[in-house]
């Protein structure tokens, strides 16, 4: 590599747009890697790279040690669990995710669960499939419209999955201890500073937190026990935020009426995990960001925020640990 040339890793399943806007640049060299690559064998290919796009790849001290000359990380997406923050803050390593990129996508996909749910979307599909066009009246399908849901998390996702709500005439409760409340009342929606006051009131209840200390098992076996049994759980956040053999016991008991979950502990989830037995939940392979045009979206925001930092101009809004800037 030429001496004033930077090297990027990117996964190998960055959208072609991202490959394009690198194109463009002639002190860029961009290597892709496989997106699921040991993180032993990733090692020995960091020694002279100066920025790494992550998918799913986790990243923490030992990766930093191989990457000497590393300047910034970009996830291609919005959470970064699987990202030491800390480790990289010590090394003065910025972080960054792709801002809203994919927020009207998850948005979108969150609404699809509670919809499909409500309107029993599987099971009036598989009753035309197998003749059983009269098993139609055995349990009807319920409305969104004047229902109540409670949306943990008012950011980038939750503010627009509020917004969809209220267009279906939704009565809209908000649970973030981080945003005022004159700002979600201004939003058009109703804040709750008691989560477990709130839940029992809540007929689908949609989760768009991150995952932290704080909010790890935040849903757990109480607090499914104070929901509604009508009531639905949506989960297109992260894996781990919803106690899952809770769950599964909500679900089978008859506690819980139903649950959409893109995301879970172990991903790929194993095959007999207890809560795929369920004919009341709903699942997705952890892709609620993931659209046609989303993906191209991730893939140009995680390119740009890796050359803002190299050219010296970091995008200081998509920065997580904005003090490794400082």
């Amino acid at each position: 590599m030429a001496p004033n040339r930077k090297k990027l890793m990117l996964p190998k399943t960055l959208a072609r747009a991202g490959w394009d806007l690198l194109a463009t640049r002639d002190d860029i060299e961009a290597v892709p890697y496989p997106i699921d690559i040991a993180n032993a064998d990733l090692h020995p290919l960091l020694h002279d790279v100066h920025g790494i796009a992550l998918a799913a790849t986790p990243f923490s001290d030992p990766e930093l040690t191989a990457a000497p000359q590393l300047k910034v990380v970009a996830r291609i997406g919005v959470g970064f669990d699987a990202v030491d923050l800390p480790a990289l803050t010590r090394r003065r390593v910025p972080l960054l995710t792709v801002g809203i990129a994919n927020s009207v996508t998850v948005a979108e996909t969150a609404l699809f669960f509670m919809l499909t749910l409500a309107r029993r979307g599987a099971a009036l599909d598989a009753m035309v499939r197998k003749d059983q066009w009269w098993e139609k009246f055995r349990a009807l399908p319920v409305d969104l419209f004047e229902k109540t849901v409670l949306i943990v998390g008012f950011g980038r996702i939750g503010t627009r999955i509020a917004r969809r709500c209220l267009g279906m005439e939704m009565t809209v409760l908000v649970y973030d201890p981080y945003v005022r409340s004159e700002a979600i009342r201004a939003a058009g929606c109703e804040p709750v500073s008691d989560l477990d006051a709130a839940l029992p009131r809540a007929d689908f209840l949609t989760l768009h937190c991150p995952k932290n200390p704080e909010t790890l098992g935040i849903i757990n076996a109480a607090r499914l026990q104070r929901m509604k049994p009508t009531a639905f759980l949506v989960n297109t956040a992260r894996g781990g935020i919803v106690d899952e053999p809770a769950l599964h016991a909500a679900l089978s008991s008859g506690k819980l009426a139903g649950a959409g979950l893109d995301v879970f502990v172990k991903e790929p989830v194993p095959a007999d995990h207890p809560l795929l037995s369920l004919p009341n939940v709903m699942v997705s392979p952890h892709i609620a960001g993931g659209s046609v045009e989303s993906v191209d979206r991730m893939a140009v925001a995680a390119v740009r925020n890796l050359l803002s930092v190299l050219d010296g101009a970091p995008i200081r809004e998509n920065v997580v640990n904005k003090e490794a800037l400082d």
